[in-house]
């Protein structure tokens, strides 16, 4: 048993991460955080506390939870996580992939956005000097 110093309540939890109890549940059903249960109180640990912080960083370069989900579970292979980073930097460099092109085509679409509003402008001037002229 974890000394209970190491402990935090799921109040902490949400207080410390900025996460909902609800999120912690989810996780937990997922089995991706495995908390101590006394009755209906949850426990975690530090290990749970470090498994937080590598799925929400996970979440937000865009990982999906079965992609942490494995990830994490080869913490335990023995291998003093040689597997666990290697798979690790396979997955992270793909996503790094994906981002780079989504950010190219989300400035194409900036600059073309940006040349129509101008087009735009240009043709409510024009219009609206010619408006002027016929006055």
């Amino acid at each position: 048993m974890p000394d209970t110093d190491d402990l935090m309540t799921i109040r902490a939890m949400c207080d410390d991460y900025d996460v909902t109890p609800r999120t912690l549940r989810f996780y937990e059903a997922k089995e991706l955080l495995f908390p101590i249960r006394e009755g209906q109180k949850r426990l975690f640990t530090r290990r749970d506390r470090a498994r937080l912080k590598l799925i929400l960083r996970g979440k937000r370069f865009g990982f999906s939870l079965e992609e942490i989900r494995q990830l994490l579970d080869l913490y335990d292979m023995g291998d003093q996580q040689q597997t666990q980073l290697a798979r690790t930097y396979g997955v992270a460099k793909d996503r790094l992939r994906m981002m780079e092109a989504q950010r190219a085509e989300l400035d194409t679409a900036i600059t073309e956005l940006k040349e129509q509003m101008d087009w735009v402008a240009r043709m409510i001037g024009s219009m609206k000097g010619a408006a002027k002229a016929a006055e």
